[in-house]
């Protein structure tokens, strides 16, 4: 810590969890059915959708990168 390699290693982390996040997310919700229609036909199942897919996203990214 005294180095400063902590800092830098942690926002190191980070951007690699946005960047897994803004990568998966859509996979995510293409494979949920969370489409534009859906959206539009029916507005809080697709928040439901997007929600849990979120969920899912940031499991894995906790569990792959964060806790391993």
């Amino acid at each position: 810590m005294s180095t400063g390699k902590l800092q830098a290693h942690l926002l190191d982390i980070n951007d690699t969890a946005n960047d897994w996040l803004d990568r998966i997310m859509p996979q995510m919700a293409k494979a949920a059915g969370a489409t534009e229609e859906l959206k539009s036909r029916d507005q809080m199942a697709w928040v439901g959708l997007m929600n849990n897919c979120k969920a899912k996203v940031e499991e894995i990214i906790f569990s792959d990168l964060i806790y391993h």
